[in-house]
């Protein structure tokens, strides 16, 4: 590998960013009040390899439970916070590193600037000794941006130098797309600009094996090789007792650029039609969001070499955006999925016969099994 340039920061006890070992992360994909499940994720993601692993916290309820889950497990623990930036005054005792997304700084409190948020969230890290990261993601992009030639870059590097500016240096930054191509291209352009800042790679909603492995070694090799990324997670769409395949697949592929083995994006084939679908979390709304996934990726083999986009997403944290740009997309609810072709909405429809509209989505367009 290329030497990174990247300045060091720590994590709790762990190392990140500048000769440190690439940390291989992966996040836990069971609610977070089920205390005993995701202690035992928790551990078995660490016993895979995982040197630091993500939780899920939107509620109060969720904060007890990590206080609780933090008491039981020793690894570094980050958390998600998504719309609600509040909390993490309250998960800030319990983790070494607090994420937030600039997409979802509007939802709450939408009359306070996002760099007073910030500036708050900036403190409240000082204060509990954390460690943050930058999340942009092409499903929840900051909307002040919507009109720029490259959104997710520009939030990217507006926040990076806010958190500068401030005197803190202690985070990193995630610029994730579910096309692996993007990937390359705004991280390569990232750590051009910005070589000191340590670098969080992952394809987001890379979907199930073997593809989700694939499309993230696409994006992730040819980076690390060139001496970009400091961490990494491989997100698959698999169910939460076999989360330690991310983390498998993550030690494998760093194993084969220090080996020199680069996969060439150029030399896979990838199927016209994309499926993608998000690796899912504590906020999925129905465990039966990955077998769906499964049975649109099996159901619309039949149309692979039509150049559409299927996104299958678990909840509302990014599924809106994520669906909003495909051809056809399904948004899980707790009881029924939200079935749209492009922004427009097609229906609600129960689990069970969800797929068989989609299918007569595809029909209309001229699309049908032979």
């Amino acid at each position: 590998m290329t030497p990174r340039t990247t300045r060091k920061i720590t994590i709790g006890p762990l190392e990140m960013g500048g000769n440190a070992p690439i940390v291989v992360q992966s996040m836990a994909a069971v609610k977070t009040t089920l205390v005993p499940d995701v202690v035992a994720t928790v551990n078995r993601l660490s016993e895979a390899g995982a040197a630091l692993v993500r939780l899920a916290v939107d509620t109060h309820q969720d904060v007890l439970a990590l206080a609780e889950i933090r008491a039981k497990t020793a690894v570094p623990l980050s958390v998600d916070l998504q719309e609600n930036f509040r909390l993490a005054e309250e998960v800030a005792p319990y983790v070494d590193k607090i994420r937030y997304n600039p997409g979802h700084l509007y939802h709450n409190e939408p009359n306070l600037p996002w760099q007073k948020k910030v500036a708050w969230l900036v403190q409240v890290a000082v204060d509990f000794n954390c460690a943050l990261r930058i999340g942009v993601n092409c499903g929840s992009l900051d909307p002040e941006h919507a009109g720029d030639d490259d959104p997710m870059l520009q939030s990217a590097l507006e926040h990076a130098d806010f958190l500068e500016s401030l005197g803190f240096t202690r985070f990193c930054v995630s610029l994730k797309s579910s096309d692996p191509a993007k990937v390359l291209d705004l991280n390569r352009t990232f750590a051009r600009q910005r070589p000191a800042i340590p670098l969080h790679l992952g394809v987001t909603e890379a979907g199930a094996p073997p593809w989700g492995i694939i499309k993230s070694r696409m994006a992730l090799e040819p980076l690390l090789a060139e001496g970009i990324g400091d961490t990494l997670r491989v997100s698959l769409t698999v169910e939460n007792d076999r989360k330690a395949e991310e983390v498998l697949a993550g030690l494998q592929l760093i194993q084969r650029v220090e080996q020199g083995d680069v996969l060439d994006p150029a030399s896979v084939r990838l199927p016209k039609l994309n499926i993608v679908s998000c690796p899912s979390c504590a906020r999925v709304e129905n465990s039966r969001f990955v077998q769906l996934a499964e049975q649109v990726r099996a159901a619309t083999e039949f149309a692979s070499d039509y150049p559409l986009k299927i996104a299958v997403m678990g909840c509302r944290v990014n599924g809106p955006g994520e669906t909003d740009d495909a051809d056809f997309g399904l948004w899980c609810g707790p009881n029924a999925v939200h079935l749209k072709e492009g922004s427009q909405s097609r229906g609600t429809w129960p689990y069970d016969e969800v797929i068989a509209q989609l299918l007569e989505l595809l029909r209309v367009r001229g699309i049908k099994q032979s």
